[in-house]
């Protein structure tokens, strides 16, 4: 993978940067995501935001020899700290974290979205804390996308500011609003394989007697979770 040639989740993650937007990629590892928007005119302005030492020298290597230094300012920072008001970003991603912890930098970012008109996150795991987190501050989800790449399933939630009051189903904010709609066969695929997971889990906890009232509470809610699934995928 390089600055021509993303890999498939982050080449859909791309795709979603339109036209001439001012992007920060947080997380952004090798300023792959970032020289590629600019190579291909989708982007006019980035930021390649990174908290690690070593990420954020590749970053700053990957910028100068692709000759991107005019167009691209890579920052070293924790999260949306590394973006400025006379930015005028418009576009933040943040891919390949966990869903809990791009919340973590949202929330502890929150002053930095003013103005931002587009998020596009790509959880590698717990995407709900994401829808949740889109209900609790009032941005729409205005398209999903699920993904297999290298026999591992990848969501990205794509959000913009809304006026009006979002509200989510439990199963919209579980499954994914758009994905919920469509069912593709991938989203069929990891619910399936999920929900036979948490079988496992509770057949291993159920044999394990007695079972603590801890481990009781675990099995409930892991039934609870089946439960969905076996009712969206009816």
């Amino acid at each position: 993978m390089n600055e021509e040639q993303l890999s498939k989740r982050l080449e859909k993650v791309a795709s979603y940067i339109t036209k001439n937007e001012r992007i920060a990629d947080i997380g952004s590892d090798h300023a792959y995501l970032p020289c590629f928007a600019i190579k291909n005119g989708t982007a006019s302005f980035a930021i390649a935001g990174e908290v690690v030492d070593g990420p954020f020298q590749s970053a700053q290597k990957q910028v100068r020899s692709s000759g991107l230094t005019e167009q691209i300012d890579v920052r070293k920072g924790n999260g949306l700290a590394v973006i400025e008001k006379e930015d005028a970003i418009d576009t933040i991603v943040i891919a390949g974290m966990g869903g809990t912890l791009i919340r973590t930098i949202l929330e502890e970012g929150a002053t930095k979205l003013n103005g931002v008109t587009k998020l596009i996150l790509q959880p590698n795991i717990a995407a709900w804390q994401l829808r949740e987190w889109s209900e609790q501050n009032n941005w729409s989800i205005t398209s999903e996308a699920i993904l297999r790449e290298d026999n591992k399933i990848y969501e990205i939630i794509v959000l913009e500011p809304s006026e009006k009051p979002v509200t989510w189903t439990k199963q919209e904010i579980f499954f994914g609003p758009c994905l919920l709609q469509e069912q593709n066969a991938i989203f069929k695929s990891k619910w399936r394989h999920e929900a036979n997971t948490w079988q496992n889990i509770i057949q291993t906890i159920s044999n394990n007697q007695p079972v603590s009232p801890e481990n009781q509470a675990k099995i409930r809610e892991l039934e609870h979770k089946i439960a969905l699934v076996e009712d969206v995928l009816k």
